[in-house]
């Protein structure tokens, strides 16, 4: 009977020693919740209780993590993970919080390794979530302090725990395009992430792809420059930075063809879109200069000559098709700029011609200047109502300056030398 006794009183000491040890693990789970529930509080009392309940829920789950029979419980490795995480994301010194980050990390990648059933999912995702913010704040720290391979590591664990997270996607991408200035291996790393961040519905979309060419343009990658401006006009057909970018690119690659025939089954379903039709009229525009650069460089006066007259051809066109956008808008400040431009630029390439002739030729060089004077009264409507439109712009006022520079008319040479005077005085101020 003594023997009988012996082994109850035994066995009831063992249940007692285990409900105390799952105890110890209870009081750590019922200290995290109570932190929860005024962690957010910004009221000093609550604050206080919050801060006691968050070391109270430490030295709890410390406890059951070194005892044999709690140690390995999911329960214990989720709670574990999530005061560990609040512990990391409150302490703003890196050299203490970078420790209880790592005792977090571990803790919850277990959690979730032996959480099969989901019972636990709720303290993994305060892991999550602290965890996340944790990196979040230290990445901004760095990227402000420009350390941006440090950011980029910060800002990529941030988006490897919220992988769909947007913010987190694109402040990666962000650091890595930092870091990439100093090492090229970042490069890859940048256009990934925009890349991944172009298929979500982060609103920014026109910038990103905006982005992803630039970024294939530093590393000398034309082809996938292209596309990336391609892609991006398609996805947004109004944006003026994307669409310049996509035809800039196309003519360097000698495809000029290829992009106006895009613009121009644009605007066939859209023959309303005054944007279309000054890209239309600004690729032609690009062309002539192009044709401009290669007649200056020639060596025979057989090339000199077709490449000019090529040049010619482009400008009346862009000047053509510049009309029609001011047709559905006559306030469009760009296309009233290139119009002038386009009209004035033979202008300018007759007053060069002809100062260049010798004093002997004094009939031809009237005769150019008056054909000059007439092709740059062409161009002074435009120039005048671009400077109207934007009376700030450096580059109108010069324009329409070197319109006045240009003038023949000796019988109005004191007025004009005087207006393209004061209009230096604007450009100067500005």
């Amino acid at each position: 009977m003594k023997i009988k006794l012996l082994m109850a009183g035994l066995l009831g000491l063992v249940s007692a020693t285990t409900f105390a040890q799952k105890g110890v693990l209870k009081d750590a789970q019922a200290d995290y919740d109570s932190y929860q529930v005024s962690s957010t509080s910004k009221v000093p009392l609550l604050i206080a209780k919050a801060n006691t309940s968050l070391s109270d829920a430490k030295t709890a789950i410390d406890k059951a993590s070194l005892n044999e029979k709690t140690a390995a419980l999911p329960l214990t490795f989720a709670i574990k993970g999530a005061v560990y995480a609040a512990l990391a994301f409150r302490d703003s010194v890196p050299t203490t919080s970078a420790p209880l980050f790592a005792v977090a990390d571990e803790a919850t990648k277990k959690a979730k390794e032996l959480d099969t059933k989901g019972e636990n999912k709720t303290y993994i995702d305060d892991a999550n979530r602290d965890m996340a913010n944790y990196k979040l704040v230290l990445g901004v720290k760095q990227y402000q302090n420009k350390e941006f391979e440090k950011a980029y590591t910060s800002f990529d664990v941030f988006r490897q725990i919220m992988p769909e997270d947007t913010n987190a996607i694109y402040y990666t991408a962000l650091a890595a395009q930092g870091a990439a200035k100093n090492d090229p291996k970042y490069y890859p790393l940048a256009i990934t992430n925009f890349q991944k961040l172009v298929t979500t519905n982060y609103s920014g979309g026109a910038g990103i792809y905006l982005n992803i060419s630039s970024l294939y343009l530093l590393t000398k990658d034309t082809v996938n420059s292209l596309k990336a401006a391609s892609e991006g006009v398609t996805k947004f057909p109004a944006n003026a930075d994307l669409r310049r970018r996509e035809i800039e690119i196309a003519l360097q690659s000698g495809k000029q063809n290829d992009i106006l025939g895009k613009i121009q089954s644009a605007i066939a379903n859209d023959p309303k879109n005054k944007t279309l039709y000054y890209y239309e009229a600004l690729t032609y525009t690009q062309v002539a200069d192009g044709a401009e650069a290669s007649s200056a460089k020639a060596k025979d006066d057989a090339t000199k000559k077709s490449l000019h007259n090529t040049a010619l051809e482009d400008y009346a066109k862009s000047a053509d098709i510049y009309k029609k956008a001011l047709e559905i808008d006559p306030d469009y400040f760009e296309a009233n700029f290139n119009l002038g431009y386009s009209l004035m630029k033979p202008a300018i390439d007759l007053y060069n011609e002809a100062r260049l002739l010798p004093a002997s030729k004094q009939k031809e060089y009237e005769a150019m200047r008056l054909k000059a004077d007439a092709q740059f009264d062409l161009a002074k409507p435009y120039l005048q109502k671009a400077v109207d439109l934007q009376p700030k712009s450096v580059d109108a006022l010069n324009d329409l300056r070197n319109y006045y520079r240009g003038k023949y008319d000796p019988a109005h040479a004191a007025e004009n030398n005087a207006k393209a005077l004061e209009i230096k005085k604007q450009v100067d101020a500005l």
